[in-house]
């Protein structure tokens, strides 16, 4: 059975935020909250949590993974980024973007797309996200919660309760938080490419 924390979504407690960061580095499944609904997390090296969140959501080995970041300053590590990509991440992060880039060797290969060796990044505009990649202190690997058979990510912690309880570690409840996914930007292939619109102003990108 998971733990439940309800976490303050402007001041997140410490104390949870701590806990939560010790379940994950336990090897633990978390569903946390961020600016485009609730989303599943675990470190990035954990293979064993990875295959529990492919199991959650059905997902084969063609989806396509977040890192979700605290800030921009681990993008050079696992990306390959031009300064042109860099100053438009800077002017328009934290937000409700995910960039697609190519992927360095730092990224494990099953976070990789296959065939294109990309990954997405985000640094969502989220305090409780924010916090919790803050006391990690480094990327977790991230994808949106989206339940077999539906369209949308999941937006309400009790319901997600119930769905979840026997399948995640830890469920972080913020709030209830409506449906708004992310603008995808590629910058993978040397230019700009609009793959998505969401919440994200795509007028800087244009």
């Amino acid at each position: 059975m998971s733990q439940f924390f309800y976490v303050h979504p402007e001041t997140p407690q410490v104390r949870l935020i701590n806990q939560a960061v010790e379940i994950i580095k336990n090897g633990g499944v978390v569903v946390y909250p961020t600016d485009s609904g609730y989303a599943l997390g675990c470190q990035i090296e954990n293979k064993q949590a990875l295959e529990r969140i492919c199991q959650i959501r059905r997902l084969n080995d063609k989806h396509n993974f977040t890192l979700l970041c605290r800030d921009l300053s681990e993008l050079s590590l696992y990306t390959r980024v031009d300064n042109i990509a860099f100053r438009l991440l800077r002017n328009n992060t934290p937000g409700a973007y995910t960039f697609i880039f190519k992927g360095t060797k730092e990224v494990p290969r099953r976070l990789m797309n296959a065939k294109r060796k990309t990954i997405g990044i985000r640094v969502p505009d989220n305090n409780i996200a924010l916090a919790l990649l803050e006391a990690l202190g480094e990327p977790m690997m991230s994808t949106s919660l989206i339940l077999p058979g539906k369209d949308t990510t999941e937006a309400d912690p009790d319901e997600i309760r119930d769905q979840l309880e026997y399948a995640v570690d830890l469920i972080m409840h913020g709030g209830y938080l409506g449906e708004q996914p992310t603008t995808v930007i590629d910058f993978s292939n040397g230019e700009i490419e609009i793959v998505r619109v969401g919440a994200g102003d795509i007028t800087p990108f244009e």
